[in-house]
């Protein structure tokens, strides 16, 4: 077994596209997955799991249909399973997504957003 810690700056300058997590490292039945967000994207929710939102550049906000919540650098939020949002980015957002094997970045929504599944970097 070989000992290499990730480096989440590296694999972000791999990343080209927006709203398309790719997996970097996997915990039990968990992914941590990188992403980098920019505009607006689509209403949905995932109704058997949570969702966790971690910023490390820029400013993220997720709208609810009752409020919202507006993350910078360092900061985090738990969606909770079956709660209806919408990740919006002004500016681009570089985050860590942590969520269960399997989630579909759109849950049932679909549409031109959704991202293929367990793509690793």
């Amino acid at each position: 077994m070989t000992y290499q810690a990730i480096n989440l700056a590296g694999k972000l300058d791999l990343i080209a596209e927006h709203w398309h997590p790719r997996v970097v490292a996997e915990m039990n039945d968990y992914q941590f997955k990188l992403v980098k967000l920019h505009g607006d994207f689509v209403w949905h929710d995932h109704p058997d799991t949570d969702e966790t939102f971690i910023v490390l550049e820029g400013r993220l906000r997720i709208e609810f249909r009752d409020g919202v919540v507006e993350l910078g650098p360092g900061e985090m939020y738990v969606v909770p399973r079956g709660v209806e949002h919408k990740p919006c980015a002004d500016g681009e957002v570089h985050a860590l997504l942590v969520e269960p094997r399997g989630v579909v970045n759109t849950g049932d929504s679909g549409g031109e957003l959704t991202a293929p599944n367990d793509v690793w970097i």
